[in-house]
């Protein structure tokens, strides 16, 4: 997708902080952090929202998953905790429609979150 800002930084148009990529999924630093460690974990095709992970998918999706736990254990959140956030629609916050999920740690995370 031409205007979507995650495509952009998956086809390297723009710059970020990237800390894992493979021929499936980029993880890259948050420019605005929450945490002081505050990673983004997207699949390189473009999904606009968790509501529109599709049957085919479902490879992709355990490839997340499994990528979150390899940068929790790479980044040490997994000795203290550490939280995975995906924000969901315009009511739950999703300022970007390519799907991602926020991994943050190494502080303490209080709930609700906002």
């Amino acid at each position: 997708m031409s205007d979507c800002i995650f495509c952009k930084i998956v086809n390297k148009e723009i710059d970020s902080e990237i800390v894992y990529e493979n021929e499936n999924i980029l993880a890259f630093k948050d420019v605005e952090p929450q945490a002081p460690v505050h990673l983004l974990v997207i699949p390189k095709k473009h999904i606009e929202s968790f509501m529109n992970f599709q049957e085919e998918d479902d490879e992709l999706f355990a490839e997340i998953m499994v990528t979150l736990q390899k940068l929790a254990k790479d980044f040490e959140l997994d000795r203290s905790g550490f939280r995975i956030v995906n924000n969901c629609g315009e009511e739950g916050g999703q300022t970007v429609n390519h799907v991602h999920f926020h991994l943050l740690g190494k502080r303490t995370l209080t709930w609700p979150p906002g």
